[in-house]
């Protein structure tokens, strides 16, 4: 353990010069990862202090016991040696799944999936909002955005996507987005002024690392295609475009984003993995999120956790009964309040068991 420590220090002594060059400062990405990175270091190496304290006041208590004789204090002694090795224990078991590479759930990142519901083109429009409304909100906390896979439509919406957002604690911030979306507005492709209401459902998976799960290359069918733009329309002559099927389970993911097939494959799996291991959380223990079914509806309209009133300008969540104004600043990622209302809210502390 004490060499890895050592290497550890090192290593935050080495990210700590690459974060003070200009030049990687200028690489948004390669800066974001360097900052994620010295984040997880210095969270190990801050354990380790901790953990070599009540070492020492263990010591310290087992040396009392050794020359007290007052009973009450030699009973005092005891009680604090019992409390010091349970949290020794309980440091000890932080610190090795840090060590090993496995996050707590509530700093993972994240996986989330975005589907028009009920509604029509205003729907997919809705949902292309919301996609926008978390990147703006991810980019505005310095996390690192990647789309896996999208199916948009020719007015610019979004039938579905699904994208990763990687940064410290981001589960921890998105989890209570997970449920069906309403807004209430005048389409721009209505032309009588009527007021529609649409429904977008929002999934936010913990993303699996490979520590947690492992899948066998025999239960996958790997099918190759050609990528489509919107309508339909073929943009790539090549078969980039992959679907994975999980055979086992029937789980069925599928990339076109990239250019690359290899790299459509890569991201293709890494949503699979995260939506198999979601499947085995949800069966072990129904802490998390749940089956992605119970945790975003069937996106009818009666079935929402939150409505976006444009008319009134304002955002209801309905699982904590607030509201919020100023619906343009909010879609454009400003989500920080309502973020922090949710996460406080005694409605839902229930809900993100960690």
């Amino acid at each position: 353990m004490s060499d890895k420590i050592e290497l550890l220090k090192k290593e935050r002594e080495d990210l700590t010069k690459k974060l003070a060059d200009p030049g990687v400062f200028s690489d948004v990405k390669k800066s974001q990862e360097l900052s994620k990175r010295f984040a997880e270091v210095e969270k190990i190496l801050i354990k380790r202090e901790e953990l070599e304290k009540i070492e020492n006041e263990t010591k310290e208590t087992e040396q009392i016991l050794k020359t007290e004789t007052d009973l009450d204090l030699i009973n005092l002694a005891e009680d604090d040696l019992k409390k010091l090795a349970a949290k020794k224990e309980h440091l000890k078991s932080e610190i090795d799944g840090l060590m090993s590479g496995q996050k707590p759930v509530s700093e993972k990142d994240v996986i989330m999936e975005i589907r028009a519901g009920t509604g029509g083109n205003e729907a997919a429009m809705f949902a292309a909002d919301l996609f926008r409304m978390y990147k703006r909100y991810a980019e505005k906390n310095g996390w690192y955005v990647d789309v896996l896979d999208s199916s948009e439509t020719e007015l610019g919406g979004c039938k579905e996507i699904i994208f990763e957002i990687n940064g410290p604690g981001v589960f921890s911030k998105l989890i209570h987005e997970s449920g069906v979306h309403r807004v209430q507005r005048i389409p721009v492709t209505e032309k009588s002024g009527r007021i529609h209401t649409s429904t977008a459902t929002v999934a936010v998976l913990p993303k699996a690392e490979d520590v947690e799960i492992k899948i066998e290359a025999k239960d996958l069918k790997i099918d190759t295609y050609r990528s489509s733009g919107p309508g339909g329309q073929n943009v790539n002559k090549v078969e980039t475009a992959i679907r994975i099927t999980h055979l086992p389970t029937g789980t069925v993911v599928a990339c076109q984003t990239d250019r690359s097939q290899a790299k459509n494959k890569e991201k293709a799996m890494r949503t699979l993995k995260s939506k198999i291991l979601e499947m085995q959380r949800a069966a072990e223990a129904a802490k998390i999120t749940g089956e992605r079914r119970a945790q975003i509806g069937g996106a009818e309209r009666a079935e929402k956790i939150r409505t976006y009133n444009f008319p009134q300008d304002r955002l209801t969540d309905h699982r904590i009964k607030k509201s919020w104004h100023n619906l343009p600043g909010i879609l454009e990622g400003d989500l920080g309040q309502i973020i922090e209302e949710m996460s406080k809210s005694p409605e839902l502390s229930g809900s993100q068991t960690l």
